[in-house]
């Protein structure tokens, strides 16, 4: 039996190269939250203040990330066999739920406020907003090159998205300050709100995949099976399993039928490079039988 780690994955998934990007965004958001939301109640616009809470949504999303990036670099102990790696799973899967109840308040006094709407001070929202682009957009770019981890994904997405959103407040102000429009505004917020949803669900669908335990998208199981089957002197390939151990490590067990019986240690490490080379898995234990029979609890294809 192989099990194979990869110690060195560990240490070089980038994550430790991500504090500073989420200290200096945490801290820039959190400065944009405190502006916004005075300019907003200021200028009584439902927009500024909604999208104030998307930031400070954020701001949250942020510190839990950040946490589970530390989190992940914990060594495993004899209660935490795998250490810690699964709280990356959850940040992300906790992000994503969070955001959305979010949005479902900002929604809630948006259709209020549609109904009666109220006087907007539009130069106030554009300014305030304009601030709002540049603030997301830097922090966008500080997580711009982490797109293989989803909770780093989850940050570039809302920093991206928080800009996007902050471009279209500044143009809803204009308009409002050109035509006296004030419904534009809970019309805008709502935008926000559709936004908000179409970029969270995907990180909502990925996080809860991960957190049951699905096979990482990217990698096919049949595809493994086959890798696995075209070893030297395999004949049956059963028990496979493949899940995330985190948001950026996948790990493997399974059983392969050889006759021949064990060729020796160079086979199994063989077979690990070819796991991680070919599909990015890192972590795998390898179980090696001469005979597929009643021995094997694990035969038939639906047990676990």
């Amino acid at each position: 039996m192989l099990h194979n780690h990869n110690h060195a994955t560990e240490l070089d998934t980038g994550r430790s190269s991500y504090g500073r990007a989420f200290l200096v965004s945490i801290v820039l958001n959190i400065g944009f939250v405190a502006i916004e939301a005075t300019y907003g109640i200021l200028s009584n616009s439902v927009a500024l203040i909604a999208d104030a809470g998307h930031n400070l949504s954020d701001v949250l999303g942020l510190c839990v990330a950040w946490g589970a990036t530390i989190l992940v670099k914990r060594r495993p102990s004899a209660r935490y066999t795998y250490g810690l790696r699964r709280s990356s799973i959850l940040a992300a899967l906790f992000n994503a739920v969070f955001l959305l109840i979010a949005v479902g308040a900002i929604a809630f006094e948006a259709v209020r406020r549609l109904g009666n709407p109220q006087p907007v001070g539009g130069g106030t929202v554009m300014a305030v907003a304009g601030v709002g682009i540049v603030v997301n957009g830097v922090a966008a770019l500080l997580f711009a090159g982490g797109k293989g981890d989803i909770n780093i994904r989850g940050a570039f997405l809302h920093m991206a998205a928080d800009a996007a959103v902050s471009a279209g407040v500044v143009i809803a102000g204009l308009v409002i300050l050109r035509t006296g429009w004030v419904w534009l505004d809970p019309v805008v917020s709502l935008v926000i709100v559709a936004v908000i949803v179409i970029g969270t669900w995907g990180l909502l669908r990925d996080s809860v995949s991960m957190s049951l335990d699905a096979v990482p998208a990217g990698i096919t199981p049949g595809d493994v099976t086959a890798a696995l089957s075209a070893l030297p002197g395999v004949t049956v390939v059963h028990d496979l399993h493949i899940w995330p151990m985190s948001t950026t490590e996948v790990a493997l067990t399974a059983h392969l039928v050889r006759p021949e019986g064990h060729p020796g240690d160079d086979f199994l490490h063989d077979a690990s490079a070819m796991l991680e080379a070919r599909f990015g898995i890192h972590h795998c234990t390898i179980q090696l039988e001469t005979s597929l029979d009643e021995h094997c609890k694990q035969a038939p294809a639906h047990s676990v």
